[in-house]
């Protein structure tokens, strides 16, 4: 008879006495950080359908690597036209840039040397938030999820999105029971719309807009598997396989 294979362990904090995790840092060093946001996602996604996202990543890879877990702070920067969406809530870039700084300030002194932040949040000022935090005496890396390039997956439009054909299908993969389908509106954007709503220095949702922008009816819970599976893969390329230099003179 086959013995049933062993579910590999978790490493979040929240799970763990101090002693197990002082234990663990004399041998890995490493903290993943998920960061999430609670900003609206069309009438279709949950609130929450970004920090689903980069919740599981580090989930994921914290099994795979042994890699320490932190809580999963669960707002993020928001689009400021969208703060009238019911449940919809955020920090500024500088409460979030100085909460995150906090909080690596703490645990970099109990002997975490290099923190791993992981967001599927695209908003620039969240992002920008998040990549600047510093922490003495150790390495910060940021991983934005969906900043990785997704267009081989798409059938329909592949420029920017929002609660779109990618999101739409990570969803419908990692937790379908919260999308709703029937709810979901295609928005695409004119050329005019695009320049005008979705450029970097200020992104706001037209009026006529149901919350989205992109195609949410093409996405499929096998395309968000297969997107899942590519970022998730370049995450491990490139933060936890690929040889990370060390500088000269650096012993950590």
């Amino acid at each position: 008879m086959t013995s049933p294979t062993p579910t590999p362990r978790s490493w979040a904090l929240a799970d763990l006495p101090w002693t197990e995790v002082a234990a663990h840092l004399a041998t890995d060093r490493r903290l993943l950080i998920p960061v999430g946001a609670c900003d609206q996602q069309g009438p279709h996604l949950p609130v929450g359908a970004a920090t689903v996202v980069a919740e599981a990543l580090a989930a994921d890879l914290s099994r795979e690597f042994g890699v320490l877990r932190a809580p999963t702070l669960h707002y993020g920067v928001n689009v400021l036209s969208e703060r009238d969406y019911p449940g919809a809530a955020g920090v500024s870039g500088k409460t979030l840039h100085r909460a995150l700084n906090e909080l690596v300030s703490d645990w970099s002194c109990q002997g975490v040397h290099e923190f791993i932040f992981i967001t599927a949040s695209t908003h620039d000022p969240h992002v920008e938030a998040v990549a600047t935090v510093r922490a003495e005496n150790a390495r910060v890396r940021v991983v934005s999820a969906l900043s990785v390039d997704l267009g081989q997956f798409l059938d329909g439009e592949k420029g920017p999105q929002h609660a779109g054909e990618v999101l739409t299908s990570l969803l419908l993969h990692l937790r379908p029971a919260a999308v709703r389908m029937d709810r979901a509106r295609d928005f695409v954007l004119d050329e005019a719309l695009l320049k005008r709503c979705m450029s970097p220095a200020g992104r706001a949702l037209p009026d006529e807009s149901p919350g989205t922008v992109g195609e949410p009816t093409r996405a499929t819970a096998e395309k968000g598997k297969r997107m899942y599976e590519h970022i998730l893969q370049k995450i491990r390329n490139k933060v936890f396989i690929a040889p990370v230099p060390v500088p000269e003179g650096d012993e950590r």
